[in-house]
């Protein structure tokens, strides 16, 4: 027995002090706090890009109508050249990684740094142009990227599997981005990964960990929309979770069969337009988000950050065309090609939602809750990701009290989207990973 002592002592003490072991770990952890810095540089670039543009726009109310257009037409157009893979959300690209396989273990036109790159600026200048996008979803593929990019740097045999890197990176993303540790890690569970390795659990929760503090030392240990307090909520919420949960379950479902549904080939004139003349497509798009625009003061433009915390503080009474706009504003964003996401704005379509539905229950105390309920049942139609939007909401704006209707509407809401669509991120990873054997 004291030889065994003896023995597994010795084997702690040799794996305490392997050098190629701890060359490897610093390796992750500098990995994971660059991508945490870059999230954060790319959350700050795209607050300015959208102040900017709304400056802009509110210089002349004509200026969208030229500036959208011609910018989707510049980003779709530098896409397409020099960063295939970087358009659109970002989290089909990075799931299609995780599970495609290659032989030496590259995946370029999916996740690199290369495209991190691409996707920051493009990102910015897609929201510069004003139209309806999030980065959000970007910041998964960024953060992946750069995470999967430091591989190069690991020590031969070294435990970590490229994938892992891209998981971590892509659950730092999201931690990183909206300040929610805690939705990073069910994120890479419930949506990226769709398992959990045991030997995946250190790479994922040390790259959370050092690209949320890299996060908080830059910006401060915020909330995504504030810290909103919710009076106590009782059984009388029982209604309002089930009417909002069907209202956002259809429509967050039709939302998300509309993009896969226009992700594919579309056929007919438009179709035609869309595939042989990208370029002018994507202008068309943008004058239509710059339409809606002109037409909503400006409602339709940017991530919608700044119109759902208007919503959320109670200091809107006219923004009951708010939802529908944004919606259709965020739909023709995603058609036009440019890099950006949907978390945010699916988020703000959600309070425009519950911003709508409440003359119908006449609670003033209930203002806040039934708009965060319909922010978190909106998001989980569309992603079909319960557990992520229902803690993403709840750490967002710091709403404790209401774990337990949050979570019952995120599940309602998706369990409706079922109906109407497949999940939206696992569909579009299929067709990314179609297109990307196709390339190769």
């Amino acid at each position: 027995m004291r030889q065994l002592d003896e023995l597994s002592s010795s084997i702690k003490t040799a794996k305490l002090t392997d050098f190629d072991a701890w060359h490897g770990r610093i390796i992750v952890w500098i990995a994971a706090a660059t991508a945490g810095l870059i999230v954060v540089m790319f959350a700050i670039a795209t607050e300015h890009a959208i102040d900017m543009f709304f400056k802009v726009q509110q210089m002349n109310w004509w200026l969208p109508l030229i500036i959208t257009p011609l910018g989707g037409m510049v980003v779709v157009g530098l896409t397409r050249k020099w960063f295939k893979g970087a358009e659109g959300s970002g989290i089909p690209q990075v799931m299609a990684a995780l599970h495609q396989e290659s032989q030496d273990g590259k995946y370029p036109t999916l996740v690199s740094f290369k495209l991190a790159i691409g996707k920051v600026f493009l990102g910015v200048g897609a929201l510069a142009s004003g139209f309806s996008a999030g980065r959000e979803g970007p910041s998964v593929q960024v953060a992946a990227s750069v995470m999967h990019a430091f591989r190069h740097f690991l020590p031969y045999g070294f435990s970590v599997n490229p994938k892992h890197l891209i998981l971590a990176g892509g659950a730092a993303g999201i931690s990183a981005a909206f300040n929610t540790p805690l939705a990073g890690i069910v994120f890479a569970i419930e949506e990226l990964g769709r398992r959990f390795e045991q030997k995946t659990n250190g790479v994922i929760i040390t790259a959370i960990v050092l690209s949320g503090l890299v996060a908080i030392s830059l910006q401060g240990n915020y909330t995504y929309f504030g810290s909103l307090f919710v009076e106590a909520v009782d059984k009388t919420i029982i209604i309002p979770v089930l009417f909002c949960g069907l209202v956002c379950g259809i429509a967050g479902g039709v939302f998300s069969r509309i993009l896969i549904s226009t992700s594919g080939q579309m056929t007919g004139r438009i179709g035609s337009l869309r595939r042989l003349h990208p370029l002018w497509w994507a202008g068309f798009c943008g004058l239509v988000v710059a339409g809606l625009g002109v037409a909503s003061n400006g409602a339709a433009h940017g991530s919608g950050y700044a119109e759902a915390q208007s919503i959320l503080m109670g200091n809107t009474n006219d923004a009951w065309f708010y939802a529908p706009i944004k919606y259709v504003a965020t739909i023709f964003t995603y058609l036009s090609g440019v890099p950006g996401g949907i978390f945010a704005p699916s988020l703000s379509i959600g309070a425009g939602i519950g911003h709508d539905l409440l003359p119908l229950f006449g609670q003033d105390y209930f203002n806040t809750a039934i708009i965060a309920l319909c922010m978190a049942g909106f998001l989980a139609a569309v992603t079909q990701a319960p557990l992520t939007s229902f803690i993403i909401v709840m750490e967002m704006i710091d709403g404790h009290e209401m774990v337990i209707s949050l979570m019952a509407i995120t599940f309602l809401s998706s369990i409706i989207s079922r109906v109407f669509s497949k999940p939206l991120y696992a569909t579009l990873a299929e067709q990314q990973a179609g297109m990307t054997q196709k390339i190769q």
